[in-house]
């Protein structure tokens, strides 16, 4: 894993430097990963109805899927950092698993990769997932898992996110905000979400929301510079309600536009879209 938003970031200023003829010595931490390590997850299933279950990761890869069985979360983390080594708190149906030395900061030396990944699996008691994490890459296969909230902030994330099967019970509310990240959203009407909030700056977002539709549902999306592609089924009750300010709209399939409101007919349940996009484009699509 290579921190390329820092490094990104450290050559811009090296070159803004030299153009201005001016030096500047920036003060970098310089760090020395170790030989790999492998850290066992296991929280068992807590005497309870329901659990909470807070994910706070920094940079690395994110991998969340169904299938422990008889246990809230099994998993294996690896990394070549001891400040890196996850922490689990578990204070009845409460868990939380974070990186241990939160307060870390510093960038390998040349020719040297930090490794850092979490691959946890979640078991079928009912869930409120939070997820906090920083420039990472994230694959995230959610179908079936029983979700009664889900809740993400991330910073200059890749994500994929995938609800290839109906959540089993009602999701409360669904929460994404990033920042300038590359996301891929599919199988969204089986999140089984009655409300959805996603805000996002700068990026390139793709919200499918294929799936089982059991209930109406409103989407509110708020983006700043972004191409955003949004897909419905085309046999989907839907409307989006768009603003945008200096952001074109090209729209596919079934759409039907009339002023800055988007229909699709079809029947059902009710999905209602608010969009507003400061500058960018905006896709619609039908599958």
């Amino acid at each position: 894993m290579h921190y390329k938003p820092l490094l990104s970031i450290l050559i811009m200023l090296v070159l803004a430097t030299m153009a201005c003829g001016i030096t500047i010595d920036i003060p970098v931490d310089r760090i020395e990963v170790g030989p790999t390590q492998r850290k066992d997850i296991f929280v068992e299933q807590p005497d309870a109805l329901e659990a909470e279950v807070i994910l706070e990761f920094g940079a690395g890869e994110l991998d969340l899927s169904p299938g422990a069985e008889d246990a809230l979360i099994i998993g294996e983390a690896t990394y070549n950092l001891d400040e890196l080594e996850p922490v689990v708190e578990v204070d009845g149906e409460r868990v939380r698993i974070s990186t241990g030395d939160r307060d870390f900061s510093g960038i390998p030396k040349i020719g040297e990769n930090l490794e850092n990944r979490w691959n946890l699996e979640l078991g079928e008691l009912p869930i409120k997932l939070e997820i906090q994490a920083g420039g990472y890459q994230g694959d995230f296969e959610l179908g079936g898992l029983a979700l009664e909230s889900l809740d993400i902030s991330d910073g200059a994330a890749d994500v994929q996110l995938k609800f290839s099967k109906p959540n089993p019970v009602e999701m409360d509310s669904f929460k994404y905000t990033t920042g300038a990240s590359n996301l891929r959203l599919t199988g969204l009407a089986n999140a089984n979400f009655s409300s959805m909030v996603f805000r996002s700056g700068a990026g390139d977002y793709r919200l499918d929301f294929s799936g089982d539709l059991r209930r109406d549902a409103i989407v509110n999306i708020e983006s700043g510079l972004s191409r955003i592609v949004i897909r419905v089924p085309r046999d989907t009750n839907a409307v989006i309600y768009y603003q945008g300010g200096l952001a074109s709209v090209l729209n596919r399939g079934a759409w039907q536009q009339s002023g800055s409101e988007y229909t699709v007919d079809g029947i059902g349940p009710k999905l209602i879209i608010n969009i507003d996009l400061g500058a960018g484009s905006l896709e619609l699509e039908t599958e």
